[in-house]
């Protein structure tokens, strides 16, 4: 990259994140050097772009200006290499925000297809639950689930999952299995990261609509944490099939209160808004998109209509006999 380039992209980058060291961070330098080439861009140009302070680095009107033209000229001269190398020829660094659980289980086991298929291409998996500002953060597409609250985000949806009550066999041998919406208030419940101290539970049963409210004993900040938990038989957790499926396939849960269904999670592909979207996040997007529609989830089968020798139909039986027995000796 040119000094010219690089001052560029030096600005736009601290301009974004509002921080030189973090800028100087991806481009693999040193905080001072990072400043002094936004201050020879500044001496080049004739103006001041950045304001600084000891708190914070703000924009003035140049800065303002440069900054919507230079981003959009980066993003042009880096499109026009990957166009001149050929569609099938990526390269540069492509920044992927995404939930580490979700990511491990439906990502990155696509990934490989797609880096052989581009091997100057490179990857950085900024795995997270956080939903941090992707353009701060520098990450050229993230994946979120859920509703998505920020509407000036460009979103397109990947997949749905249904979303379903689990629990270990040696937790319902312990508590007993729970049949109905009030009995489930009264076991422990583990949490997700978007509990804060209650769990409100709508569902749809024989066409109504039941909810419930719900105090979790447990709660762990990651989907991975909560299925976690629920494998350690800590409570019932609610999960998606994407979290889910491993310990349903393996007998280490079990799906309740079937007869209920839970709205199902969406899993979204989303770009930095007021940014131009780079060849390489077209090319991953399009390439997820086709990956998982070939690859969907099976939906496992229900505890109740497995056949009886079963791991997940087992230990329910053993669950609901201990507890008949427990009852009857008070």
């Amino acid at each position: 990259m040119n000094d010219r380039l690089q001052q560029l992209s030096l600005f736009v980058r601290t301009a974004e994140t509002g921080s030189f060291s973090k800028a100087a961070r991806e481009f693999g330098l040193s905080q001072p050097s990072a400043s002094r080439a936004v201050a020879a861009l500044e001496r080049r140009l004739g103006v001041k772009l950045l304001v600084r302070t000891t708190r914070e680095i703000s924009l003035t009107a140049a800065g303002e200006s440069l900054l919507e033209r230079a981003s959009d000229a980066l993003a042009a001269v880096d499109d026009a290499e990957s166009a001149a190398r050929g569609a099938d020829r990526l390269s540069g660094l492509l920044r992927v925000a995404l939930p580490p659980g979700y990511g491990a289980w439906r990502i990155v086991p696509l990934l490989p297809a797609f880096v052989e298929r581009h091997p100057l291409l490179k990857i950085d998996l900024m795995m997270s639950d956080r939903y941090e500002n992707l353009i701060a953060e520098g990450a050229d597409i993230a994946i979120r689930i859920g509703e998505q609250p920020d509407s000036t985000l460009v979103a397109r949806k990947l997949e749905s999952a249904r979303r379903m009550f689990v629990a270990s066999p040696a937790y319902l041998a312990r508590r007993g299995v729970p049949t109905t919406l009030a009995e489930l208030a009264r076991h422990d419940v583990i949490g997700g990261p978007a509990e804060a101290g209650r769990l409100t539970i709508a569902v749809r049963r024989d066409s109504r609509v039941e909810s419930e409210t719900l105090f979790p004993r447990v709660s762990a900040r990651s989907a991975a944490g909560v299925a976690a938990c629920a494998i350690a038989g800590l409570g019932v957790a609610v999960g998606s099939l994407w979290m889910c499926a491993e310990g349903l396939a393996s007998g280490a849960l079990v799906e309740l209160l079937t007869d209920y269904e839970l709205d199902p999670v969406d899993a979204y592909l989303v770009f930095p808004a007021g940014r131009k979207t780079s060849q390489r996040s077209r090319a991953f997007a399009d390439y997820l998109e086709g990956a998982l529609a070939k690859q969907p989830i099976a939906p496992p089968v229900a505890s109740g209509s497995r056949d009886r020798k079963s791991p997940a139909r087992v230990p329910l039986a053993r669950a609901a006999r201990g507890r008949r027995e427990r009852q009857a000796e008070r």
